[in-house]
């Protein structure tokens, strides 16, 4: 089993930064992939980025030049820095892992991220 703890969300004005981060707890020994999701509402949880544990990340068009993630495998922890923020970022942002031979996958509880204009 994994826990995941995220921390960092908030209020924040447009053209502003937050920083997200994920703390995991339990088998971590096991983690692969971690990485945040974002859920708007109405809308349906998509991926905001990805990296691997050996610090390989995909790209997203949405955030590209404006989000990064980072992970330091030492704290079990992943970070998300999110700079440029638009309206439509504003979203609950989950953290995500994928534990395991078979893949296992684990999210956070999540944490409101809110942009205002």
């Amino acid at each position: 089993q994994v826990q995941l703890v995220e921390s960092g969300g908030g209020l924040v004005q447009a053209g502003g930064s937050l920083r997200l981060s994920c703390a995991a707890s339990g088998s971590t020994w096991g983690i692969n992939t971690m990485g945040w999701y974002r859920q708007a509402p109405g809308q349906e949880r998509e991926l905001v980025l990805s990296i691997s544990r050996g610090g390989n990340s995909n790209n997203a068009d949405a955030v590209k030049g404006r989000f990064t993630i980072s992970r330091d495998n030492a704290k079990n922890t992943v970070y998300l820095q999110m700079n440029s923020l638009k309206p439509e970022d504003t979203a609950v942002y989950y953290c995500h892992a994928l534990v395991g031979l078979r893949l296992e996958e684990y999210w956070g509880q999540g944490t409101q991220v809110t942009v205002s204009s």
